[in-house]
């Protein structure tokens, strides 16, 4: 019997694929810790795992979020984007999206990339905790709180401490698996396949 976080839904493979393979998984590469930051602010007030069922959508009609064609949206493309039934149809959280490119664009010029400027946040190494239940698992920390903070003054919009802290999560900056999840660090039975595929 595998056991994994209490908050997966077992029933959807979506979800378990999800969690066993992604969730907490330490993420560099700009794109997809710039799709990860605006998909979790997508997810603001509802669920993620309505944001999961999305995502690939989100993605084709986001241009795979490549920040430098996301900065160039026209009116048309954003009142299409209101229209589209596949995705969070909340004008300002599209908005958001197009904000975020630019801001993003703009810390790479000053950082050299986003993965520099986001991960120095936890001195570039994952933090892993040893939660017994999930229960324990804090929504918040005083990093998230930092970050939220310097994102913000950075220009990114739909960036509260909450969103934050399930960024990290998501793109491993920490590892929230509880103690009982096959994925937690401590057992050796999750391969280093699982962290390549």
């Amino acid at each position: 019997m595998i056991h994994r976080c209490a908050w997966v839904t077992n029933k959807e493979p979506l979800y378990r694929e999800y969690h066993d393979k992604e969730w907490g998984v330490p993420v560099f590469d700009d794109r997809l810790l710039f799709e990860m930051i605006c998909l979790e602010g997508a997810q603001a007030g509802l669920s993620w795992w309505t944001v999961l069922q999305k995502r690939d959508h989100y993605r084709k009609v986001f241009d795979q979020f490549d920040a430098e064609k996301i900065v160039q949206y026209t009116d048309e493309k954003i009142q299409s984007l209101q229209e589209d039934v596949g995705i969070i149809r909340h004008k300002m959280k599209i908005q958001s999206v197009i904000t975020n490119a630019k801001a993003f664009l703009q810390i790479k010029e000053e950082h050299g990339s986003f993965s520099n400027y986001i991960w120095r946040f936890v001195e570039g190494e994952t933090i892993i905790n040893e939660w017994k239940t999930a229960e324990e698992v804090p929504v918040h920390t005083e990093i998230s709180d930092r970050m939220s903070k310097q994102l913000k003054k950075d220009g990114f919009k739909f960036v509260g401490s909450t969103i934050c802290y399930s960024f990290m999560q998501a793109v491993g900056m920490v590892n929230d698996h509880t103690l009982d999840c096959f994925c937690h660090p401590h057992h050796k039975s999750r391969s280093n396949t699982w962290m390549q595929q």
